[in-house]
């Protein structure tokens, strides 16, 4: 379950230097902050979600390996969206490019751009329409392709810039070979177990 509150009641939103305080006073938990400043804390998944992550970040490490494309990260990484959020995907890519224009300071705190690429993994205490909305904050601030994957309704959302969600049932791979030459991500252990 994910929980958002506002960290005073006569204040809306939370500033950098509170937000890294909460995270470096809290290294046992996991946050991100919405656009609008409120505090959200992430719950721990569970083992059967933990092998999916570990299973889809995998296939993501080794094929980044082979191709050398760009840089992965998993969902402790932090990413400053261009509308304020600081969001975690459970599984991200950046192209090489745009990590190149990034300055060494600018490496080693929350990454400020959005992802090319990004997954999120629907685990048991997650809310689906929570998810979605994530996604569509990835996809409305620069978002190339991104997977939103429902082990439970045994479904995979696709969002890509400028087109409308697509929905797949049940698939047993998908490709980012669009924007990831040659990635194409086996679902057996992740979608199904």
């Amino acid at each position: 379950m994910v929980s958002t509150f506002k960290i005073q009641a006569d204040r809306t939103a939370i500033t950098d230097e509170e937000f890294e305080k909460i995270c470096r006073e809290n290294r046992d938990r996991k946050f991100e902050r919405t656009a609008q400043g409120e505090l959200v804390i992430m719950s721990l998944t569970g083992g059967s979600t933990g092998e999916r992550n570990a299973e889809l970040n995998g296939q993501l490490w080794l094929w980044n390996r082979q191709a050398k494309l760009g840089h992965i990260y998993d969902s402790s990484t932090g990413f400053r969206l261009p509308n304020g959020a600081i969001q975690s995907p459970d599984a991200a890519w950046v192209s090489q490019s745009r990590w190149d224009a990034l300055t060494p300071e600018q490496r080693k705190k929350w990454v400020p751009l959005c992802p090319d690429f990004v997954v999120e993994l629907k685990s048991p205490s997650d809310d689906i329409a929570d998810l979605q909305t994530k996604m569509l904050e990835y996809q409305e601030n620069g978002l190339k392709l991104g997977w939103l994957i429902d082990p439970d309704r045994q479904l995979v959302e696709v969002y890509q810039a400028d087109r409308s969600m697509e929905l797949l049932s049940n698939p047993e791979e998908i490709s980012a070979d669009e924007i990831m030459a040659g990635f194409v991500l086996k679902l057996a252990g992740i979608l199904t177990p």
